[in-house]
């Protein structure tokens, strides 16, 4: 088994459009609600850092699922495959109701204690009231997207994403500005679109599998029972992606609800440089899930020497890309935030953040590649182990700088700097190569 970087590129340009075509998503709400108002531009980067805190969970256990996937593709044994996508699916729809359940009796509390602007509360929790019914659909769509990254067949993920953001960004459209005969509903358009658009998703690559992939080989579509012996394996290993997802993202909740203390117009600026930064994080992450799952298969396919120059090659393909986008974006800022709002005092205040926000992803190529790599190993104790000590450092320094400095925006967006310092520690685990002894 050896990739070519004509290869690498083949297995992960699918992935980077389907995760731009996710990030439509976000940027056509945020495009949307810039347009409705600052309050409702600011309350959706709290509403949507929020759910991603809870649809993390369920996403870290997919990626767990998807390590084991990929180890299984890399030895041949296609036919087990399917026994993980089925088990993990049961589990995900199960842990989808009781994060619904806790989300709707809890969620009222808990923001009114953490947001200081009643407007941006408010709206906030209309967004999420919504928004939660897409658990029970982006769990098992991240589900599909493990299975099709795990085998290296990432062309489906394009098609899908395409489906579901076409669908997301008409229904936004609609429903935000009251189109067509329905009401205008504004933020809780959003959140209604983009659960639908999950639901879509999902139809899309149920039909897809039954009618173009051999579902068959891989034992998908098979259940006669709860595998309690799978689904502790799956956890065994994912246990610790969904506590590490988990806490990243309370991390980055912390940030902006800290920054939401600092004033409406503040947080503005925070959410459209946070849209700026997830298109370009979309290709690092992109290149470093491709990295994971390739790792999986070269060690199952007895190669772990291989890991290492691979993740070399991952990060100058990866530098390739973002550092001319970055490049581009620094340059014409006007014209890029102009996307967002049609603000002129907004757009003026929110460049020297967004050029500290550049200014990261020296750091955050390397960083993540090798983070997600030590995951591929399936040592997602030891990755845990690096995100909580990045995540600590990353609070206290946000504290810092947001509360006690009362610093400037662009100055707390030096976090990203602080957490990509920590998370870029992982490499000397991975040169020192005490992974090849994990077995799964």
């Amino acid at each position: 088994m050896h990739y070519s970087n004509k290869d690498i590129l083949k297995i992960t340009f699918p992935v980077m459009v389907s995760l731009l075509m996710e990030h439509l998503i976000s940027l056509t709400d945020t495009a949307y609600l810039g347009r409705v108002g600052e309050v409702e531009l600011g309350a959706s980067a709290l509403a949507g850092v929020y759910y991603l805190v809870i649809y993390m969970l369920g996403f870290g256990f997919s990626v767990g699922a998807q390590v084991i996937i990929a180890r299984r593709n890399g030895e041949g044994e296609y036919h087990r495959i399917g026994e993980v996508f089925m088990q993990g699916s049961l589990f995900l729809i199960l842990f989808a109701a009781l994060l619904f359940t806790l989300s709707h009796a809890y969620s009222p509390l808990v923001l009114r204690h953490l947001i200081a602007s009643d407007a941006v509360y408010q709206a906030t929790l209309e967004y999420i009231d919504w928004r939660v019914y897409g658990f029970f659909f982006s769990f098992i769509a991240a589900m599909f997207r493990a299975f099709y990254v795990g085998i290296t067949n990432t062309r489906t993920l394009t098609a899908n994403s395409l489906v579901m953001v076409g669908t997301n960004v008409v229904l936004n459209y609609i429903l935000i500005f009251g189109k067509f005969g329905f009401p205008a509903l504004g933020i809780a358009g959003a959140a209604i679109a983009s659960s639908i658009s999950e639901a879509v998703s999902v139809l899309f690559f149920i039909i897809y599998t039954y009618r173009k992939v051999d579902y068959r080989k891989y034992g998908m579509f098979v259940f006669s029972r709860v595998d309690w012996r799978m689904l502790k394996q799956i956890l065994s290993v994912s246990v610790w992606v969904m506590m590490q997802n988990g806490i990243t993202f309370v991390s980055w909740f912390i940030f902006f609800v800290a920054i939401e203390h600092h004033g409406e117009r503040a947080l503005a600026i925070t959410n459209v440089v946070r849209s700026l930064s997830a298109f370009l994080f979309m290709f690092v992450n992109a290149f470093a899930s491709t990295t994971s799952s390739m790792t999986g298969n070269l060690i199952g396919a007895g190669r772990p020497d291989d890991v290492l120059p691979l993740c070399r090659r991952m990060i100058g393909l990866c530098y390739a890309i973002v550092l001319p986008l970055a490049a581009l974006v620094a340059l014409f800022p006007e014209v890029v935030l102009r996307i967002y709002t049609d603000d002129a005092a907004l757009i003026a205040s929110s460049i020297p953040s967004l050029w500290v926000m550049l200014s990261s992803y020296f750091l955050a190529v390397p960083a993540f590649i090798y983070f997600f790599s030590v995951s591929g190993t399936g040592n997602t104790a030891i990755a845990f182990r690096f995100e909580i000590c990045s995540v600590a450092v990353y609070t206290l320094y946000t504290l810092y700088v947001v509360y006690l400095l009362y610093a400037d925006v662009a100055v707390c967006w030096t976090t990203e700097h602080v957490y990509d310092t920590m998370v870029l520690l992982s490499y000397f685990y991975m040169r020192s190569g005490r992974w090849k002894l994990k077995r799964i």
